[in-house]
């Protein structure tokens, strides 16, 4: 079993420890205060958010809404003269194809 030795510090060694802490609290603080200093930043980024960004992105979002809104009665897709359509796509095959179908009549 090992005995309890009291050991004490060298001035040297003492002046060190104290050195080492000092250095190690000063990092800590350094580092508190850059998280802060982020904190801060990131608060009036999302002010900047909040106030510009957003109503912008809404008014644009709003705006495609409306016309996008405008397109569910008519189908902007859609040919409105089919027989116009078909004539000038087809020509001639739907001339061949359709030229007898009142003969069934």
């Amino acid at each position: 079993m090992m005995e309890n030795v009291n050991m004490t510090m060298t001035a040297q060694q003492k002046a060190d420890r104290l050195a080492l802490i000092k250095k190690v609290a000063q990092k800590r603080d350094s580092a508190a205060a850059f998280k802060k200093k982020l904190a801060a930043q990131g608060s009036k980024v999302r002010r900047w958010s909040d106030v510009e960004e957003k109503p912008k992105r809404k008014a644009v979002q709003d705006a495609f809404d409306k016309e996008i809104a405008g397109y569910d009665s008519d189908n902007i897709n859609a040919w409105t003269d089919a027989s116009k359509y078909a004539k000038e796509y087809y020509g001639e095959t739907l001339h061949y194809t359709t030229k007898f179908d009142n003969d069934w009549d």
